[in-house]
């Protein structure tokens, strides 16, 4: 994919938060697009300077007089610190300024941010996004949006650098959060039954690695058995998997799920089992680990 914006691109993109998909795709955007930085860690700011991306001493400062702001957040409070807070940003944003949600926190909290962006002529488009920090570097990811046509195209230009899948889902926010509950149902139940089957692998005196490989081949693979499989393979090594998503995220998102289809009157027994397992892991210390370590919980005693 090309890094060279259309002509119709902003002058400027802020991003407000650095962290494990924050700053890979910050530095992305500042590939083709002018870029200003805000993160309350300063260890990634300095992390962001070091990749060419300019940063600023307060999210105010990052996203005064940007055209765009991208938001990276983990839940709805941090949303509705980062931009109505103390220090937040709405009371800088210039009427016409959209402002991009990537981050996964529920359909819950959209409505009452529309409206309060709306009393200052801002608009927001939801587009939460899935592929971990290696892809958002190299605009790999799968992003869902949900936004007005208007709106939309005025992204477009930021979301086109990020996703190599943009999937629109509705024209208004919130339904972006709708398809990202969802993906993430599946995604957290995917990883859940993975380690469940390596583990049984194991205790069934087979080579994890073999029995991998032959899962991947046949039509019990999956996406994350293929991306989790291995990791799993290293979570009982003395500093475990490299962390490429926390295991936290899905007890917080497997949480958001339960929330929608207990809204929705839908039974989800298998979504709430595997939330048991994620809630355990984070119960035993693993909260920071690599989800993958989501195994430790289903076999504590295993040492692959």
């Amino acid at each position: 994919m090309t890094t060279t914006p259309p002509a119709s691109a902003p002058d400027t993109v802020a991003v407000l938060g650095l962290g494990a998909m924050g700053l890979p795709m910050a530095t992305r955007l500042a590939s083709g697009l002018s870029v200003r930085a805000f993160d309350f860690d300063p260890a990634r700011m300095a992390l962001a300077v070091e990749r060419g991306v300019d940063c600023f001493e307060s999210a105010p400062d990052a996203a005064r007089g940007a055209d765009i702001v991208l938001i990276a957040v983990r839940n709805g409070v941090q949303l509705d610190s980062a931009l109505f807070g103390p220090d937040g940003v709405a009371e800088v944003l210039r009427p016409g300024s959209i402002v991009i949600l990537t981050s996964t926190i529920g359909a819950d909290a959209i409505p009452a941010t529309v409206e309060r962006l709306a009393g200052r002529g801002v608009e927001l488009v939801d587009a939460p996004l899935s592929g971990g920090p290696v892809r958002a570097g190299q605009g790999d990811l799968l992003i869902v949006v949900g936004a007005s046509p208007q709106a939309l195209e005025r992204a477009r230009p930021v979301l086109d650098l990020l996703a190599s899948t943009l999937t629109v889902v509705g024209d208004k926010p919130g339904d972006g959060q709708a398809m990202k509950t969802v993906n993430q149902l599946l995604c957290g139940v995917h990883i859940a039954a993975a380690a469940e089957a390596l583990a049984l692998a194991d205790a069934l005196g087979l080579d994890q690695g073999k029995a991998l490989a032959a899962l991947e081949a046949g039509a019990a693979g999956s996406f994350m058995l293929s991306n989790r499989g291995p990791r799993m393979l290293e979570a009982y090594d003395d500093d475990g998997a490299e962390v490429l998503s926390r295991l936290d995220i899905f007890v917080k998102d497997l949480g958001i799920v339960g929330a929608a289809t207990r809204a929705a009157g839908l039974p989800a027994p298998v979504a709430a089992a595997a939330e048991q397992l994620f809630l355990l892991g984070q119960a035993q210390g693993l909260g920071a680990a690599d989800d993958s370590a989501v195994i430790r919980v289903v076999a504590p005693g295993r040492t692959f």
